[in-house]
């Protein structure tokens, strides 16, 4: 099937190399010729485990191609993927900006029969917009389809390959039918194929990053109320997980969601329902609680340093808002780092994907280490943001050894409170006793 994809952001770009994976002929374009010379040439602009072999194997194989000319992606496909940005707009409500012109050029340039697919989360009634957009020079048929993306940064490729389940939004036959066969590949196992209307499918997107937006904050408040009840989180947590009713997913606490998803569409579902005359309280709580999160860390530095930061040195383990990713959109990295600045506090970070973007957002406001165990050097302490594999299981020794004095901030609570206290490390977590 010759399939176009409009977007080559961190969806678009995972979108079009899987389905170049499985056969089709996937043309991804983009008005970024930057982007497209490096991805030309397997120079990807995100860091995705596994993607850039995808991308390259199939380049080369001559499924997946580039380009800057959208008229062209547009004229050969038969299916087409919208899959660019919908920024927050000043009120929180998502931008269709991007979306719509997309939509208008479509009608435009079109030269068959299509399905059009908007891939980008965008609020419930804007497959109507588009449609309407597409009609207005739009000489061929076309039908519409809502097919919101569920990909975990880190984990996208493996979450496109084998999904948990597809969600279809379709009011037509042939977009019911072209659609079940571009993604019969992927659910070979036995996992849902979900056909429902437009509306519900758009809205199921907005639902779930709400509700998992909304573990995570329930458990940092829990966390942050273990602190001071001297109750033990991980003890809680297990406890709470085991409930078949609940489950262990979302429920670890740490210093805030950030990303492209969760900050984004909690607030885009908040303005949604504010237009619609439905107060979500419940979503808009859940913003707050993520705000003050992200401050826990600073509150956090100076318990284990004192009040007076002024002068003070920190490394910080992390950048990205997870591991798995380069992604630094609303890290609680950014909060704390503007904080300890603010306060006078010299920073030296490390991470492994994530310290390029950094240099774009920060400059030379803060060091840059090459080693998680150079960031060390001359720090009053060890700040854990982001929870990347090669931080779980350090030398301590050598951590103690190189830090001035062996202090151990961990927001995502790697570490063992008892073990800490054996190595005579002075170690403040996130909802458990301190060391």
């Amino acid at each position: 099937m010759n399939i176009s994809v409009v977007g080559t952001g961190y969806v678009g770009l995972v979108v079009g190399a899987c389905l170049a994976e499985t056969g089709n002929n996937v043309c991804c374009a983009d008005i970024d010729a930057k982007k497209i010379d490096g991805l030309r040439n397997n120079v990807l602009p995100i860091y995705e485990p596994g993607l850039e072999p995808l991308v390259e194997r199939n380049q080369k194989e001559g499924r997946l191609s580039f380009t800057t000319t959208l008229q062209d992606a547009i004229a050969s496909a038969e299916v087409l993927f919208i899959a660019v940005g919908t920024p927050p707009d000043e009120d929180g409500s998502a931008d269709l900006r991007y979306v719509l012109q997309v939509a208008a050029l479509v009608g435009r340039f079109m030269t068959r029969e299509m399905v059009i697919v908007t891939k980008s989360t965008v609020p419930v009634g804007s497959a109507a917009k588009v449609a309407a957009e597409i009609a207005r020079e739009a000489t061929f048929p076309f039908h519409i389809c809502s097919n919101p993306e569920f990909l975990k940064e880190g984990t996208a490729v493996e979450d496109f390959m084998r999904p948990d389940r597809v969600v279809l939004g379709v009011e037509s036959p042939r977009a019911r039918q072209v659609m079940t066969e571009v993604y019969a590949p992927f659910v070979r196992t036995g996992k849902p194929i979900l056909i429902m209307d437009i509306p519900s499918a758009e809205m199921t997107k907005y639902a779930a990053n709400g509700m998992l937006a909304t573990r995570i904050s329930f458990m940092n408040e829990i966390a942050n109320l273990c602190d001071k009840v001297g109750a033990n989180v991980d003890a809680v947590r297990k406890g709470v997980g085991s409930d078949s009713r609940i489950g262990q997913s979302f429920l670890f606490p740490g210093p805030g969601y950030g990303g492209s998803c969760f900050p984004k569409d909690v607030k885009a579902l908040v303005s949604m329902g504010a237009g619609c005359g439905v107060p979500l309280e419940v979503l808009a709580a859940v913003e707050s609680a993520n705000e003050r999160q992200k401050r826990v860390l600073v509150q956090k530095v100076r318990d284990a340093l004192g009040n007076e930061l002024e002068g003070r040195r920190i490394a910080l383990w992390g950048l990205a808002f997870k591991a798995g990713t380069d992604d630094m959109r609303e890290a609680p990295a950014l909060t704390l780092i503007e904080a300890l600045l603010h306060e006078g506090v010299s920073i030296c970070a490390h991470d492994p994907a994530a310290v390029e973007h950094a240099r774009a957002l920060l400059g030379n406001r803060i060091d840059y280490a090459e080693t998680n165990y150079e960031a060390l050097v001359g720090a009053d302490a060890l700040v854990v943001v982001t929870d990347w594999n090669e931080y779980r299981h350090p030398d301590f020794e050598r951590v103690k050894r190189t830090l001035k004095q062996p202090v151990i901030v961990d927001g995502r609570n790697l570490y063992d409170v008892e073990k800490m206290r054996e190595l005579g490390v002075r170690y403040h977590s996130i909802g458990r006793p301190s060391a």
